[in-house]
């Protein structure tokens, strides 16, 4: 039997290869009860290579416009009604993706939270620069993130790096430069959040 109000929902956002997977696991680690974690990638990833190859598109092209209509809008329509769904049983979710279209338009976002089952959605914010994703990305050494290096300056302009969500929101700076740790910035994350539920 489906709860009156949805548990919470948490949403870990930022370009790909800023550390989303790093802090998820940081939050899952500490919150209780546990999340279920909803994995953009790890969902979808499988599924997205095969539409790739049936329409004969390359298996790295992750981002543009044709990825966007054909394939990224039914990833997050998916993403969205399985977190709406376990949340109406009283599971709290976490889901890991960009988002960035969701995050930096305020209307949108408010749109997203209602097709989430509204409630209470917690938005963390990953933040990262050119230098570093530049650099995780060619670490990882992904197929899916070729297009993304191939054509960086454009990729990297797509993702607003340095322009903060329209909405509220907590930032976690996991930048190279970064003086402090990611473990750090969660803790002091989590001792606000229980201070305001307090």
């Amino acid at each position: 039997m489906s709860m009156a109000a949805p548990a919470p929902a948490w949403i870990v956002a930022g370009p790909p290869g800023a550390g989303k997977s790093t802090v998820a696991g940081i939050l899952l680690a500490s919150l209780v009860p546990v999340p279920a974690l909803l994995d953009k990638d790890t969902m979808y990833g499988a599924f997205v290579s095969a539409v790739l190859a049936g329409a004969g598109r390359p298996d790295g092209e992750r981002e543009g416009p044709w990825y966007d209509e054909h394939v990224k809008v039914h990833e997050y329509a998916g993403l969205t009604s399985t977190a709406r769904e376990i949340r109406s049983h009283g599971c709290p979710v976490l889901l890991s993706g960009p988002f960035t279209g969701q995050i930096h338009d305020a209307d949108r976002w408010r749109s997203w939270v209602a097709d989430l089952g509204g409630g209470t959605v917690h938005l963390i914010w990953v933040r990262s620069d050119a230098e570093t994703l530049r650099h995780r990305l060619a670490a990882r050494g992904s197929g899916r993130d070729a297009g993304k290096l191939a054509d960086f300056e454009r990729f990297s302009a797509s993702m607003r790096l340095g322009v903060p969500p329209a909405v509220p929101h907590t930032a976690i700076d996991n930048r190279l430069a970064s003086p402090e740790s990611l473990d750090a910035q969660v803790t002091r994350l989590l001792r606000r959040q229980s201070g305001n539920a307090g």
